[in-house]
């Protein structure tokens, strides 16, 4: 069965966290935007956990639905069958090898009971009560070691692998391998995040990474960011299917699957990105003094902001760039990209922005609105409508203007100025940018 999931999200529990992220309204939102299985975010926070206990019921294998009593209509008028998956993100906070680590895990597990195991043991061992992410000074490899240990089928996946400051291989506070953070556990990380600043095909440049899956979600803090990253399965719908599809998705099993000729058709088939660029770490810089650099610039500057003087943060790109040791030959077919026993993907941009783009009014705007809920009464989900619902169709239900943004995106045709320093990219499917 082919399926959309993003499991990766925060509930309103979270700092800086929309009120709106309740699961009444994430499980409406993903229905519209074509999502089928999404995270519960947040399965460590008392107040949340009781909130899924409550609310949620049993569907497939490890997976669950929306009471039927809690469902909201979407804007098409119909029910979403949205199916959710516990999920939560663990902040670490502790020393290792004289330096300080921060590092952000995504915790998934295939039942409540696990899920009531694990906040029992991290309960005495931190404060999970002040935040949906907890932050707790747990080594990564002992949190690994809490967590098989009460659940042999938990994933445990790296979190926006390369931001700076809260990414396992972040420049700033992480490692430079996944061996050097799990240890004896690193076999048991079957997957990382790309994050919103690179994409496949920059981790294509590291062997070191050949031996997990690549995977994608949107991270959200608001039901507006639902879907803006995701990952496309073709799998059992449970949780087993997920993770089996997951272990079935590494470069190293899927060159091993062919050279034994046999591909298993549970696997993750794309994932969608972001135009990489676009990231609020794609680029090195300074955002107090507006300095946005290249990783040639700032090796030239030596590391330094050329204005204040002070160290730049030094983003993906650049941290990619350092820890490189293979190339591969990628393909790259309008927003398509991928690689010989790579997973391919695409880039993509939320349909809200597009239409901001080209109407030219802010993404929040009543014009806006009515422009998005014109396009998905017409011609249905978010995601549909950006990868698949051909142009004929779509110039029936929006502006011509709109329909060309949608095509140029599709082809590629985007314009960037690079995120950097926690500002995000600016991005245009139009010529240029004002």
């Amino acid at each position: 069965m082919k399926f959309i999931a993003d499991l990766h999200m925060h509930s309103k529990y979270s700092r800086a966290t929309s009120k709106d992220m309740i699961l009444e309204e994430i499980d409406k939102v993903a229905g519209e935007k074509g999502i089928t299985v999404i995270g519960t975010g947040d399965c460590t926070h008392p107040k949340w956990f009781k909130e899924l206990s409550d609310k949620l019921e049993p569907a497939e294998q490890g997976l669950f639905r929306l009471k039927k009593k809690y469902k909201r209509t979407t804007m098409r008028g119909v029910v979403a069958d949205t199916r959710f998956i516990l999920s939560g993100e663990i902040s670490s906070i502790y020393s290792r090898g004289g330096k300080t680590r921060r590092v952000h895990n995504i915790i998934l597990l295939p039942s409540l009971e696990s899920a009531k195991k694990l906040n029992t043991e991290l309960g005495k061992r931190g404060n999970i009560v002040s935040d949906g992410r907890p932050i707790l000074g747990i080594d990564c490899e002992v949190l690994a070691k809490i967590l098989f240990d009460i659940e042999p089928t938990a994933m445990m996946i790296p979190a926006h692998l390369w931001t700076p400051w809260f990414g396992v291989l972040g420049s700033m506070s992480g490692f430079d391998s996944l061996q050097e953070c799990f240890g004896a556990y690193t076999d048991k990380i079957i997957a990382v995040e790309t994050g919103l600043s690179s994409d496949p095909a920059m981790n294509w440049q590291c062997s070191g990474l050949d031996a997990v899956a690549m995977i994608s979600n949107s991270d959200s803090h608001s039901p507006q960011k639902i879907g803006r990253e995701a990952t496309i399965f073709d799998a059992e719908l449970s949780y087993k299917g997920i993770r089996g599809a997951i272990i079935n998705s590494s470069p190293a099993h899927m060159s091993s699957s062919r050279t034994r000729g046999s591909m298993s058709a549970n696997r993750i088939i794309a994932t969608l990105e972001f135009f990489s660029a676009e990231g609020k770490y794609y680029h090195d810089g300074h955002r107090v003094c507006n300095i946005s650099m290249t990783p040639k610039e700032t090796k030239k500057n030596k590391g330094l902001c050329p204005v204040c003087k002070k160290p730049v943060t030094v983003g993906v790109l650049n941290r990619i760039g350092v820890l490189a040791d293979a190339k591969r030959a990628v393909t790259e077919k309008g927003n398509m990209r991928t690689a010989e026993n790579c997973v391919p993907f695409y880039a993509v941009i939320q349909l809200d922005e597009i239409l901001s783009d080209t109407l030219g009014v802010g993404v929040k705007t009543k014009k806006v609105r009515a422009a998005y809920e014109r396009l998905i009464i017409g011609c249905g989900t978010e995601l549909d409508i950006l990868m698949h619902i051909s142009e004929k169709e779509l110039k029936i239900h929006a502006d011509e203007q709109v329909v060309q943004g949608i095509m140029n995106m599709r082809k590629g045709n985007v314009t960037i100025l690079p995120g950097y320093d926690g500002e995000y990219g600016k991005i245009s499917v139009k010529t240029d940018i004002a």
